[in-house]
């Protein structure tokens, strides 16, 4: 963990505001913006990057992923340059909340895989990097989003570790178990052989 030297209160506040930011369902307005149907009764029922590529729209999947993945990254480096590195890291935490579960819609959120490397990445672009080729290695072996976002979470613990960032590996600990926990039920699909692979339509 980073030292805390920031005054409880203005954590509170970037943790809101960061909460806010993560919050806002991309997914769901581009799809909607786009006529492409009610993101939450398509595919998996997911808000986020793979489920919006079900509707067969490449480029508004694209988007989803890029603004997923901004509200962390953003959240971070806006908290670094403004307040401090305690910050920065409950900013990406926030973040990451926010999208897991967002105030308007009820806390039902989407996954937080691009809302996590987007958080790495902007943390420790190292660690982000080594995230996200993870994430791509294992996408490419076994064309399921869900096992690639899983194996870029277990291993962001060890990248940290590796590469020398020994302080973000509490706020790694947590986020991967909770990247683990919001993929329960992808867990027993890919037990019993039935999640659907990338690219695959709603």
């Amino acid at each position: 963990m980073p030292e805390i030297t920031t005054a409880p209160l203005l954590l509170l506040l970037v943790g809101v505001l960061a909460y806010l930011l993560g919050s806002v369902p991309f997914g769901l307005v581009i799809t909607r913006a786009l006529g492409l149907g009610d993101l939450r009764a398509i595919g998996s029922g997911n808000i986020g990057a793979t489920n919006v590529l079900r509707t067969g729209n490449k480029g508004a999947a694209l988007a989803t992923l890029l603004l997923d993945a901004g509200k962390g990254g953003i959240a971070v480096l806006v908290a670094r340059m403004a307040v401090g590195e305690d910050a920065a890291q409950l900013a990406g935490l926030a973040a990451f909340f926010g999208h897991v579960f967002p105030v308007w819609l009820g806390f039902k959120g989407g996954k937080g895989v691009a809302t996590f490397l987007g958080t790495l990445l902007a943390l420790a672009w190292p660690v982000g990097l080594a995230a996200c080729a993870s994430w791509l290695v294992a996408a490419v072996l076994w064309r399921m989003s869900s096992l690639a976002a899983l194996v870029a979470a277990a291993s962001s613990t060890i990248w940290m570790l590796l590469l020398g960032y020994e302080r973000m590996m509490f706020l790694g600990i947590i986020l991967t178990l909770l990247v683990y926990w919001r993929h329960a039920e992808n867990i027993k699909r890919i037990k019993a052989g039935t999640e659907p692979k990338i690219g695959k339509k709603g």
